[in-house]
């Protein structure tokens, strides 16, 4: 049997205390009147560089803190506990602690972050067709980062 933790910080899952660390969230927190669209909705949950590609990497299985580090080598493990805390917080991915020595805790998808997952699919055929283009314009497109 497992159970299911909202703590911030949990050393069994590589976070090493890093729950005092600011949140992008906080804006959303105060968010002044409705979304204007889905567009809008969605992208508020998926926002920023990581989220998109931690929902693919949990879309292939049930992963670990560990895992997902070697997944995505480039994020810091301050900012990969703070992306999965707020998909933990916003329904699209399910945080499991089994009740073991050592102490095992798994993420994975809900059914929520699956539909959106799904959703993105469309995004991903794009990216795909056009990354040929795409890789060959991007310092064209990103002047100050070539």
């Amino acid at each position: 049997m497992s159970t299911r933790s909202t703590r911030s910080a949990d050393s069994t899952d590589g976070t090493r205390g890093t729950g005092g660390a600011r949140s992008t969230r906080s804006a959303h927190a105060a968010r002044k009147g409705p979304y204007e669209c889905g567009l809008d909705a969605a992208v508020d949950v998926i926002g920023g560089k990581w989220k998109v590609l931690l929902l693919w990497a949990l879309a292939q299985r049930p992963q670990r803190f560990g895992e997902l580090r070697r997944e995505l080598p480039k994020i810091s493990e301050k900012v990969l506990a703070q992306q999965l805390r707020e998909l933990e917080a916003d329904g699209i991915v399910h945080r499991e602690i089994f009740p073991q020595v050592p102490p095992k805790v798994e993420y994975s998808l809900t059914d929520f972050g699956t539909s959106l997952n799904e959703a993105l699919a469309p995004l991903g055929a794009w990216g795909r067709a056009h990354m040929a283009h795409l890789e060959a314009t991007y310092s064209q497109r990103h002047p100050a980062e070539a």
